[in-house]
């Protein structure tokens, strides 16, 4: 059992918990909990390495046993040393390091494509994977200025859309050479089209930016068009995470009714 908060294995993890830049040097991140833990399981990513506690629930338990028999290196933790070393405040008792990439390969041709730009509030990156994974969002590039999306936090607030959607970090060049032949729509305070005239039954991709400072010169550089929510009460603007839910399930209802359609036709 470990016990020491300097053991070598236990700074490893506290170094992964609070630092991006460790977690982008080593390729590692930190999850926490069973309920992700069984996500991530499900998807296949393979741990590399396991910290537990003897009070761990019975699903958690399975969970550790089965990653044990393949191999994975799993160790038992004092409970206050789980305590000390988690960022919830009711901890289960379960922190998993796994490889900090998308287990998830984007279609070859994507025809629907969410790019966060400058987005820097863990919870709103968490919200906006989820809700990405909710629309069947096919692929999720996030551009230079952005929280790391394989934050502890983040993965917190996604649950479960890491190992659903496929995530990548790029440059805008990249970004571009990516989105090539897609409609490119940048989500605007009041600029562009009204989010109901979006052409959500062609292939496209919508970027989303940071609401405080608005898009970044380089979003405004890749979009060929803008789309806005009306607000007709007068709000300057909504949380990003929001607005992003409005304007995805708008293609969703776009291509759901267009499939309804042809499915009376036919």
């Amino acid at each position: 059992m470990l016990t020491s908060r300097h053991n070598p294995r236990i700074q490893a993890v506290r170094r992964l918990l609070r630092r991006a830049a460790e977690r982008r040097k080593t390729g590692l991140t930190v999850l926490e909990g069973v309920r992700l833990a069984e996500e991530a399981h499900r998807a296949g990513v393979v741990p590399q390495s396991v910290f537990y506690t003897r009070a761990l629930r019975a699903r958690g338990q399975k969970l550790v046993e089965a990653w044990r028999a393949a191999g994975v290196p799993t160790w038992e933790v004092a409970p206050e040393l789980l305590t000390w070393l988690s960022e919830t405040e009711t901890p289960q008792g379960l922190l998993v390091l796994i490889p900090r990439a998308s287990p998830r390969r984007e279609p070859h041709r994507p025809d629907f494509v969410l790019v966060l730009d400058a987005i820097q509030d863990p919870g709103n990156m968490g919200t906006l994977l989820r809700t990405a994974w909710a629309a069947g969002v096919q692929a999720v590039w996030v551009a230079p200025g952005s929280v790391d999306p394989w934050a502890p936090k983040v993965l917190r607030a996604g649950m479960g859309a890491h190992f659903a959607v496929p995530i990548r970090e790029a440059d805008w060049a990249t970004i571009r050479q990516a989105t090539r032949g897609l409609a490119r729509f940048l989500a605007a305070a009041h600029e562009g089209r009204p989010y109901f005239e979006l052409p959500g039954q062609r292939p496209l991709a919508l970027a989303v930016s940071n609401e405080a400072h608005g898009a970044s010169a380089a979003a405004r550089a890749w979009a060929t068009d803008a789309v806005h929510i009306p607000m007709p009460g007068g709000a300057e603007s909504l949380n990003v995470a929001v607005a992003s839910g409005i304007l995805m399930f708008e293609v969703v209802r776009q291509r759901l009714q267009a499939t309804r359609a042809a499915d009376r036709a036919a």
